[in-house]
């Protein structure tokens, strides 16, 4: 087969912690795919809530992984895809430690282009691929090396799960504009596409080639923001993406008042990172630059105040002001 006929290859790439069950849904859901993947790649940041034990028992690995590790353990398997039956490689990742998201997606990323697919579909454990997601996705994939689906509430089609940022013709994110509903989005689109960002980490497709220029996710930021990173270390180096508004992608709506302290601590520390890395190319208005970071701590303070949690905020403060002025990323310490 010369290259020109050469089928391309496609690997998922999925991060879970303790969430067996919606696991094995979003699994079930890429194995449904009418466009079959060809390799799933499943990363499990060290579960400890019986993940690896469900897996073997519906035959995605042969067997459970060794109990102590020190380093990331991959167990290589087949499964057949629900479709026509034919085989699926699946590549379980069992970490020695939680990394994260972050880390989670460094992992499977680097994996998943190391093996040589030629796109990686990435997402999370807790979303669901409609059955025709992935082949939609592809309809583009001549157009754009890097493509999204549309991402909706579980319970709400029309609701989109994250408000999407508005560019304008060139690209740039237009101050405080966001999409937060499907209509809103579907006004803006041209052949399908929404020439925007995607909801990164929840079903996008992207390129090996693109990999290549733009590496790996940064694991160092554990969890909140490392896709926002992503996203933006692709357009500084001037990557078209988009959005394909009828591949849809079903994910449950964050709850931000229950969140956990370690993500609350991760989701300040990261966003001031990013700010510092990638302010030029998120505001174009000096003012807009430098009113964020006051505009941004006032906005998520809420959280703290309501908590009474005063050590928690002084460690937020310390880790804000060494991601801000460029020293060491701190990580969350009880």
């Amino acid at each position: 087969m010369n290259e020109e006929n050469k089928k391309e290859t496609v690997c998922a790439v999925v991060v879970t912690y303790n969430r067996k069950n919606l696991l094995l849904e979003c699994l079930e859901a890429i194995r449904r795919q009418t466009s079959p993947v060809d390799g799933i790649y499943i990363i499990d940041n060290a579960s400890d809530d019986g993940t690896p034990e469900l897996l073997k028992e519906k035959g995605y690995i042969p067997e459970l992984p060794p109990f102590n590790i020190s380093e990331p353990y991959e167990i290589e398997h087949k499964i057949s895809n629900l479709v026509d039956g034919n085989p699926i490689k699946v590549f379980y990742v069992r970490m020695h430690e939680n990394t994260g998201g972050a880390g989670g997606f460094y992992e499977g990323v680097k994996r998943g282009y190391e093996r040589g697919y030629d796109w990686l579909w990435l997402m999370d454990d807790d979303g669901l691929p409609e059955k025709d997601c992935l082949m939609k996705l592809q309809l583009y994939r001549e157009d754009l090396n890097i493509v999204g689906s549309l991402v909706v509430a579980s319970d709400n089609s029309s609701e989109l799960t994250w408000k999407l940022r508005v560019v304008d013709s060139l690209g740039n994110f237009i101050p405080r504009r966001y999409f937060s509903n499907v209509e809103e989005v579907k006004k803006q689109v041209k052949n399908g596409i929404y020439y925007g960002f995607p909801n990164f980490f929840n079903s996008v497709l992207i390129k090996k080639e693109v990999i290549a220029k733009v590496g790996f996710p940064n694991k160092d930021l554990f969890i909140w923001g490392d896709e926002v990173e992503y996203a933006m270390r692709l357009k500084k180096l001037g990557y078209k993406m988009g959005v394909c508004v009828d591949s849809i992608f079903r994910h449950p709506k964050i709850n931000h008042k229950t969140i956990s302290d370690v993500k609350l601590y991760y989701m300040f520390r990261n966003t001031y990172y990013i700010y510092r890395l990638y302010s030029d190319i998120q505001f174009n208005n000096l003012f807009l630059r430098l009113i964020y970071p006051v505009y941004i701590f006032i906005k998520f303070s809420k959280f703290l105040i309501l908590r009474f949690k005063f050590k928690l905020t002084a460690k937020i403060v310390r880790a804000i002001v060494s991601a801000l002025f460029g020293g060491k990323l701190i990580s969350y310490s009880k």
